[in-house]
């Protein structure tokens, strides 16, 4: 028999908590014999990427002998009544775009510059980045299912003791952008797009991507959770969130990226739910924090939650 875990990212806060409680409960409300055995993860370096967290601990021997059938992982609060539920989380690439030119007098006009070069593949980066947006501000997509594509770094220039040489013109230019795709993107067309169109060599250009995370899963499938009624996962999900009163919101794709994408990749059912609603995204923010009524009908929530799945 397949066992249930609940993934858990960080221990001391409320999501750590909200997993932990609602199993104490369960076991003292009598609920102590499920049909699959509940295992809670505790896992470090969620916020750094998981690369000596989750994703090594999904890869060893001691994971595969839990025989885990499906996963719960961190998700996002609700601003509104329902509760957010994630089965997709985006792929991250860190793409670095270097270019080379002849230095120069900030005076001299001519051709290929590394300045000029570097300019022209921004100007085309932010036409696509534009374009994705646009279907994102007309109201056709979601911002996590667009791909993204922000400049996070600028490096070029002489420098001096007082800053940079204004008269001059560098002869290496290079930047960074964050790169996330959505599981429809099609990977092998972005990375053509790269390579023709925003770093070609012929303009003296290279790049380099860092995918943080595979875009298919070990079969070549899409790294989601199908939310569909032959999903006896979702249905038990969804059952168990409706039983204590909940219900779940339209199934999102996460627009950042959790620990979740390693479960998923190995082929496992995995759902991003933090069961907080009526409650500001604060992730990350100053004074972050969940209300009290908030967080006690959450662990309501999530027993129910954890009694239906466990019991599949």
């Amino acid at each position: 028999m397949e066992r249930f875990m609940i993934e858990v990212p960080k221990m001391i806060n409320a999501l750590g908590f909200n997993s932990w409680r609602p199993s104490k409960h369960c076991r003292l409300r009598g609920f102590e014999n499920p049909t699959r055995t509940v295992h809670i993860s505790y896992v470090p370096d969620e916020e750094i990427g998981g690369f000596d967290g989750m994703e090594k601990f999904a890869q060893s021997k001691e994971f595969k002998k839990l025989n885990v059938g499906f996963v719960l992982d961190e998700g996002q609060a609700s601003t509104g009544d329902e509760y957010r539920v994630f089965c997709a989380d985006r792929t991250v690439w860190s793409l670095v775009i270097k270019v080379v030119g002849f230095p120069g007098h900030g005076s001299r006009l001519y051709d290929n510059s590394a300045m000029e070069n570097l300019m022209k593949s921004i100007e085309r980066i932010s036409k696509f980045r534009e374009a994705q947006f646009d279907v994102v501000k007309a109201g056709l997509a979601a911002n996590s299912e667009v791909v993204s594509v922000n400049p996070v770094y600028l490096k070029a220039g002489i420098e001096s003791p007082k800053g940079f040489v204004m008269n001059m013109q560098p002869s290496e230019a290079e930047a960074g952008f964050d790169v996330r795709l959505p599981p429809s993107a099609d990977a092998e067309l972005l990375k053509m797009k790269i390579r023709e169109e925003w770093a070609p060599s012929w303009r003296n250009m290279t790049y380099e991507i860092v995918e943080k995370a595979p875009h298919r899963d070990f079969v070549g499938r899409r790294v989601m959770t199908p939310p569909v009624a032959s999903n006896p996962w979702w249905l038990a999900l969804k059952q168990g969130v409706e039983e204590a009163g909940g219900k779940l919101a339209k199934p999102e794709i996460l627009a950042s990226t959790t620990d979740a994408k390693y479960m998923r990749q190995i082929g496992l059912p995995t759902f991003g739910f933090s069961p907080m609603k009526n409650t500001p995204i604060l992730l990350h923010d100053h004074n972050e924090h969940l209300k009290d009524t908030v967080y006690l009908e959450g662990i309501k929530v999530y027993e129910s939650a954890i009694k239906s799945l466990s019991s599949l």
